[in-house]
């Protein structure tokens, strides 16, 4: 019989919800826990610190919960007598990896309210949500099965598993919400905090446009390997951010960022938010389905390593703005100006001289979402970097065949790995399958060593011109500052005009003087160059830690940055839009 979970709210204003657990066959001394984790975000966030209360009856008999550790709780139950928990989880977390409990939505991942009942995993589930006691026009959407649901889609539903539960989000409240078909799926978009403003029936056009795309490029046949998808879409004063599921993602916007009704031009902060979603729709396939060979199955109590988050994020990474690109809601220079800025992203960062892409992926749980200081100097992206070694096979497979991309080698590897877990020898493997020779030399040089990728000579052989053009002045000095109140620096970058003059993080740059026996206050980065010339010796007057210095500073030449453009459109459309070039 199924463990059957039922989630309702306990108190709106304090963001409690109430989770009770029914446990039909428990085992003897029944063990629960909480994941430490929620998969596609690789950091240990400790869940549990938000449960509380947990209580747990056998019949009439009250049981008293041992706690083994900080996640995990045993039960002096009897097997096979049916088992009640219950406990409470504060939700006042707006990001895509949590939950949050407000006046107007409710959002949240199992991972971070269902416990898990240890030896039945592989149990299918039950998941009940009451409609609230509220008059408001309240909806819910969730990508799991419906049993039993009401017009507004409270109700029972049904999980395979813990592991889809836990790969399932569940979001309800005053939702704006749509829907269209792809290869005979339905889709679901909803969305919470709209402005009526808010051109819903654009975003469900160009999300539409998305997924077709997406959907014809893994599948031959047309058919996707899901039953139905949602989209569920926060959008808040100030945020962004995107988590996959198995058939749902949980995403995050600027409601500054949401197509407006009447307006037919598409922002930068559209655009952004139109890449997100192509991200994490190409998600469902690689890493979801196609996914590395260590999260085989997860381990919900730590971290699970693999070293082909460049893979799977920095190739989804590259094939997100593209896929835009080939269902025409890209031109050629808007792509090239995405592309541009994700090469001088990884060009200004002294870290990928000290870190491989591949170690970045090992690191993701210590290091990428937790930046500091010397991030920057100590790290590359797997996500910007992984993106340019997609970007680098894919124009060397199509330098060597016209017939051959890395399109091929994706949908190849779906074919190999039975839409399951692989390896990098399963790519080596591929890739020598399709063309015909050996990649494991450039693998081993963009992957595996911190040497530069050949993206000049590549990126010019299919149509693109690269201009170098004057930089940032604070990329010149080497400085990444905060000017809200004052002029404080946050990072220091290796190798700068600020590394030289001995500034560190921490630091308030109050003013300079000049060879000309004049001294200024500084209050935004651009007065530099106000008071002082390109190539002069000037002295920085910085406080730190309430102690003044005089620090020998030269103020640096400009240095050069990439813009991509069309040089040659045919070949250019040739790779990026195969559709158009015949």
């Amino acid at each position: 019989m199924s463990p059957v979970y039922r989630v309702e709210i306990a108190d709106l204003k304090a963001h409690l919800l109430r989770v009770h657990l029914s446990i039909p066959e428990p085992a003897a001394n029944q063990t629960l826990s909480l994941p430490v984790w929620i998969p596609g975000s690789y950091m240990v966030r400790d869940f549990s610190g938000h449960l509380q209360g947990l209580q747990a009856r056998q019949g009439r008999k009250r049981l008293m919960p041992e706690q083994i550790d900080k996640c995990t709780w045993r039960l002096p139950s009897k097997k096979g007598q049916a088992l009640e928990a219950s406990y409470e989880v504060y939700a006042n977390d707006p990001s895509v990896r949590m939950a949050q409990l407000s006046d107007e939505r409710c959002f949240f991942n199992a991972t971070s309210v269902c416990l898990r009942v240890h030896g039945q995993d592989d149990r299918a589930l039950i998941f009940e949500i009451p409609p609230p006691q509220s008059r408001k026009p309240w909806i819910l959407a969730t990508g799991l099965k419906p049993l039993k649901v009401d017009r507004r889609g409270f109700g029972r539903y049904q999980a395979a598993d813990y592991d889809e539960l836990a790969d399932s989000p569940v979001t309800w409240g005053a939702l704006w919400h749509g829907q269209f078909e792809v290869a005979g799926v339905p889709h679901r978009l909803v969305v919470s905090g709209a402005p009526p403003t808010f051109d819903g029936q654009r975003l469900l056009e160009d999300t539409q446009k998305i997924c077709r795309t997406h959907i014809r490029f893994w599948h031959e046949d047309g058919r996707a390997p899901f039953e139905r998808y949602v989209f569920m879409l926060d959008t808040v004063n100030e945020g962004y951010g995107g988590l996959e599921h198995r058939n749902s993602t949980a995403l995050i916007c600027g409601r500054r960022d949401l197509p407006k009704v009447g307006s037919s031009s598409a922002s930068e902060g559209y655009t952004t938010l139109r890449g997100l979603i192509s991200h994490e729709y190409f998600h469902t396939w690689n890493v979801k389905r196609l996914r590395p060979a260590e999260f085989a199955r997860y381990d919900y109590t730590r971290e699970n390593y693999t070293e082909l988050l460049w893979f799977f994020e920095g190739f989804t990474s590259y094939y997100d703005d593209l896929m835009l690109r080939r269902c025409g809601l890209l031109d050629n220079a808007g792509y090239l100006k995405l592309l541009g800025k994700t090469i001088n992203q990884v060009l200004q960062t002294p870290g990928r001289k000290v870190q491989t892409v591949a170690q970045a992926s090992m690191d993701a749980w210590v290091k990428y979402y937790r930046h500091h200081e010397n991030t920057p100097n100590a790290t590359v992206s797997y996500y910007s970097k992984g993106a340019l070694v997609a970007l680098c096979l894919d124009l060397t497979l199509r330098s060597m065949r016209a017939n051959l991309s890395l399109d091929d080698i994706m949908r190849g590897l779906w074919r190999r790995c039975g839409a399951g877990p692989m390896t990098e020898q399963d790519l080596l493997a591929q890739l020598r399958e399709s063309s015909g020779r050996s990649f494991e030399a450039q693998i081993k040089q963009w992957v595996h060593s911190t040497e530069e990728l050949p993206l000049r000579d590549l990126l010019q052989t299919h149509g693109v011109a690269i201009k170098e053009e004057p930089d940032a002045l604070a990329q010149r000095l080497g400085l990444r500052v905060d000017e809200s109140a004052g002029l404080k620096i946050r990072t220091v970058l290796h190798g700068g005009a600020a590394h030289a003059a001995g500034l560190s993080a921490g630091d308030e740059w109050l003013g300079l003087e000049t060879g000309r026996a004049t001294s200024w206050r500084l209050r935004r980065l651009d007065d530099l160059m106000l008071y002082a010339r390109a190539g002069e010796k000037v002295r920085a007057w910085v406080s730190r830690d309430d102690q003044l210095l005089w620090l020998p500073l030269k103020v640096p030449q400009e240095g050069k940055t990439w813009r991509l453009a069309v040089q040659e459109a045919q070949t250019l459309t040739r790779w990026l839009c195969p559709a158009e070039a015949h």
